[in-house]
């Protein structure tokens, strides 16, 4: 059956219009959306923190309470490290750093004739415990810019050791300051690297046996 030449253009319009769309909808169902952020998202779970925000850190264990079980020896030990800048004898003054003899007491930055950096000239008072305490656990954190090198003494009982100790030297050491509060004892088992929690009770020692005495092991440097 022969059609006419308008009715053959009008089914080439009708067949070319769904051609167009079958397309269209085509590119819509097998052509994935390009993600406006490429790569892939990967859903991490945040970490809550507890009410008020981070952890708090541990409290410090105050340097009377270390001192009480400190040992001039294992001080004496440690600081070893620190002969190659520092006389510890009465009289043999500087060397790259000022002597240690006397230091217990003394006003800081006052050893006459040694150059002390700005940052240590700048401070007040005197070197009790509590000064030595924070000066030995990170020079750089005390006195900024300083010129000592020394990274610090991170180890609580290495550093009341060695606090212990330099008050040895002196003609007169200065009397202990008593721990904060009776129950608080200067604790072994406190310090960095100690196989024990923190606040574990003690066990009793045997009837008539000695106290057991801990070894300290110098600070890496």
């Amino acid at each position: 059956m022969a059609h006419s030449p308008l009715k053959i253009r009008l089914i080439r319009v009708a067949t070319g219009a769904a051609n167009r769309l079958f397309v269209r909808a085509a590119g819509k169902i097998f052509t994935p959306e390009k993600p406006a952020k490429p790569g892939y998202e990967i859903a991490v779970k945040e970490e809550q923190l507890p009410a008020g925000g981070a952890p708090a850190a541990p409290a410090a264990v105050p340097i009377a309470n270390l001192l009480a079980s400190a040992s001039p020896e294992r001080g004496a030990d440690v600081a070893k490290q620190c002969q190659a800048c520092h006389n510890f004898q009465e009289g043999q003054g500087p060397k790259i750093g000022p002597d240690l003899y006397g230091i217990l007491g003394r006003k800081i930055a006052s050893v006459s004739g040694f150059n002390y950096s700005a940052a240590l000239k700048s401070k007040n008072g005197s070197w009790d415990f509590d000064t030595l305490n924070t000066w030995l656990a990170k020079p750089s954190a005390f006195a900024p810019g300083t010129a000592m090198t020394f990274a610090g003494l991170s180890n609580d009982k290495q550093r009341a050791d060695v606090i212990a100790y330099l008050n040895t030297l002196s003609h007169n050491p200065a009397p202990l300051p008593k721990p904060q509060n009776a129950s608080a004892e200067a604790p072994s088992a406190t310090g960095p690297g100690s196989g024990e929690p923190a606040g574990a009770p003690a066990s009793p020692a045997p009837a008539g046996a000695a106290p057991a005495q801990s070894n300290g092991a110098p600070a890496n440097h």
